[in-house]
C-alpha cells in the first residue's frame, strides 16, 4: 500500500481528530509536527500474558534471594532507567478484558468487546498497529511462548470476528506477510490437523518464508527471508519442564532465544522494525494456579527482557515498552512464620503442576502420587491427600476449554501446596488489576503515570521514526 494513500485514507492525516482523541496529549497539530521529528527507528513491545502485581513481585523476590541480583524488570526501576505508569486494560464490554480485547485496544486503538480482535462495538474493523508500520516500510514481527495465533499477538497484526478462529489468523499473517512469527500452534498450520487440509507450510514457503520447525531450524536460518517459527502443537513447554527435558530444550526455543533471533533477523533493515514479545504462559499458569509454571515463565519472560534491553541500550534508536494485558488468579506470598522458607523451597521444584497432574490416572496408585509430588516439589503428601487428588480421576469428563479442558484438579493441588511454599491465589480467572507499564529509549518521555490502554497504540505512532511526506 502506497504510503500516502494509507495515511490519507483512514490512519493518521484524515481521521484527524477522532484519531487522536483518546490520546488527549497528541492533537492533529501536534502529530504533524511529530512526524517531522525522527524518533524511535524500531519499537519491541513485550508482554508478560496474565502478569498480576504479585507475580512480577515474586519473581523479583525469587531471584533476590537466589541471585542477590533482583529481576531485570525491577532492577529498571531500581537503576531509574525506565519511564513508569500504571495503566487501565478494560474492555468495552467489562472491566475485566480478556487477551484478545487487550490486545486489540494497543493494536487498533480502540476498545472493543471480549473475544473479537480489532473488531469495534458496531462491527467496524480497526487497522491494526503492525498493518500500519508495515505499510509505511517497517518490518513487523510476533513472538510467544503460546500459538502465535493466539490472542496477544493476533490483535497486533489482523481484523477477526473470533479469536478462536486460529485457522484464519493464520492465513491472515501469510496474507499480510510479517517477516517474523514464531511460537506454537501447529495444529494451526499443518495439513495433518487443520480441519481445511489446508497445507499452511508450503504456503509459506512458496511465498518465501524460511520455515522452522524446531530450535536447530530457528538457529539455522538466515537473516535474508522472513521466518516462520513453529516448535509445538499448541503452546510451548514450560520453562521449567523444558529446563529439566533434554529432548523438550534442544527441540525448542527459549522465549529469550527466540526474540534473540527476531531482533538479528530484523534489525538491519534500513526502515526499522516492530516487534512484539509475548510470554503467553504466565496467563496459562496463573489460570491453573501453577507457581512452578508461573514462576519460571515470569523468569523466561525476564531474560527475554535482558535481550530487549541490551540491543535498545546499544542501538540507541528504539523504544522498548514492557507491560501486561491483565491481572490473573492475583497470587502472592502469604504472612506466616515460615513464609522465607517456604517460598524459598519453590527454587527446589523441579516441574509444574501440569507435568505433575498429566501423569496420573484412575490406576495410579497413592504411593506413586506421593512420589510423583514429591520427585517434583521435595515434599510428601498425606495419603489423604494423595487420594483427594486421585478422587478427580475417577469423574473427570474431557470437555472443550481453553486453559484446562482435561478437568485436572489443579486448585486442590495449588492449595495443598498453600501449606509448603505460602503463596495463595485468590481465583483462577482474569482480574480487573491495572497494570505495570515501563518504557525506554526514544518516545519513552510521552509516557503519563496513568494511562489508558488505547493511549499506547497513538503513543507508538507518535514514537515511531514517520517522514512527513504525504
Amino acid at each position: 500500500m502506497n504510503r500516502r494513500k494509507f495515511f490519507r485514507n483512514g490512519t493518521l492525516s484524515a481521521l484527524g481528530a477522532s484519531l487522536f482523541t483518546p490520546f488527549e496529549s497528541i492533537g492533529a497539530s501536534d502529530l504533524e509536527s511529530s512526524l517531522k521529528r525522527k524518533k524511535a527507528k524500531n519499537i519491541i513491545m513485550l508482554v508478560s500474558d496474565g502478569m498480576s502485581t504479585g507475580t512480577l513481585n515474586m519473581a523479583d523476590l525469587y531471584l533476590s534471594r537466589k541471585t542477590g541480583k533482583g529481576s531485570n524488570w525491577l532492577n529498571l526501576y531500581r537503576e531509574g532507567k525506565v519511564s513508569r505508569a500504571l495503566m487501565d486494560m478494560a474492555s468495552a464490554s467489562s472491566i475485566v478484558t480478556d487477551s484478545a480485547a487487550a490486545s486489540s485496544s494497543w493494536g487498533g486503538g480502540a476498545r472493543i468487546k471480549n473475544g473479537g480482535l480489532n473488531i469495534g462495538v458496531k462491527g467496524e474493523p480497526h487497522l491494526p498497529i503492525w498493518q500500519k508500520f508495515k505499510s509505511i516500510g517497517k518490518k513487523a514481527g510476533c513472538v510467544t511462548t503460546v500459538p502465535i495465533t493466539h490472542a496477544t499477538p493476533a490483535g497486533f497484526c489482523v481484523n477477526q470476528k473470533s479469536r478462536n478462529d486460529q485457522e484464519s489468523i493464520a492465513e491472515k499473517y501469510l496474507e499480510h506477510g510479517f517477516d517474523v512469527l514464531m511460537g506454537g500452534g501447529n495444529e494451526h498450520f499443518s495439513a495433518d490437523k487443520r480441519k481445511d487440509r489446508k497445507d499452511m507450510y508450503g504456503a509459506f514457503e512458496d511465498k518465501g518464508y524460511y520455515v522452522a520447525r524446531t530450535r536447530r531450524d530457528m538457529s539455522a536460518s538466515s537473516n535474508g527471508k522472513p521466518i516462520l517459527g513453529v516448535y509445538m502443537d499448541n503452546g510451548l513447554p514450560y520453562a521449567k519442564d523444558r529446563e529439566n527435558n533434554k529432548e523438550l530444550k534442544d527441540s525448542t526455543p527459549s522465549l529469550a532465544e527466540m526474540a534473540s533471533k527476531a531482533i538479528e533477523s530484523l534489525k538491519d533493515h534500513p526502515q526499522g522494525f516492530v516487534l512484539q514479545v509475548e510470554g503467553g504462559k504466565v496467563d496459562w499458569a496463573a489460570h491453573a494456579n501453577d507457581i512452578t509454571g508461573l514462576l519460571y515463565d515470569q523468569v523466561a519472560f525476564d531474560e527475554a527482557v535482558k535481550v530487549a534491553m541490551d540491543f535498545a541500550e546499544k542501538d540507541g534508536e528504539t523504544l522498548v515498552i514492557i507491560t501486561t494485558d491483565h491481572g490473573n488468579a492475583n497470587p502472592g506470598v502469604i504472612y506466616g512464620k515460615y513464609a522465607n522458607d517456604n517460598f524459598d523451597s519453590i527454587q527446589t521444584y523441579k516441574h509444574t503442576n501440569e507435568w505433575i497432574l498429566n501423569g496420573i490416572g484412575k490406576e495410579t496408585s497413592v504411593s506413586s502420587v506421593k512420589e510423583r509430588v514429591e520427585y517434583a516439589n521435595g515434599f510428601a503428601l498425606t495419603d489423604d491427600e494423595a487420594k483427594t487428588i486421585l478422587s478427580y480421576y475417577n469423574t473427570l469428563q474431557p470437555e472443550e476449554g481453553l486453559y484446562n479442558p482435561k478437568h485436572l484438579p489443579f486448585a486442590v493441588l495449588a492449595e495443598i501446596q498453600k501449606q509448603h511454599n505460602s503463596v495463595g491465589w485468590i481465583s483462577m480467572q482474569h482480574s480487573a488489576d491495572y497494570v505495570e507499564l515501563a518504557m525506554y529509549g526514544p518516545g519513552s518521555e510521552l509516557l503519563h503515570p496513568f494511562m489508558k490502554n488505547t493511549e499506547l497504540h497513538y503513543l507508538m505512532l507518535k514514537a515511531a521514526e514517520v517522514e512527513n511526506s504525504f
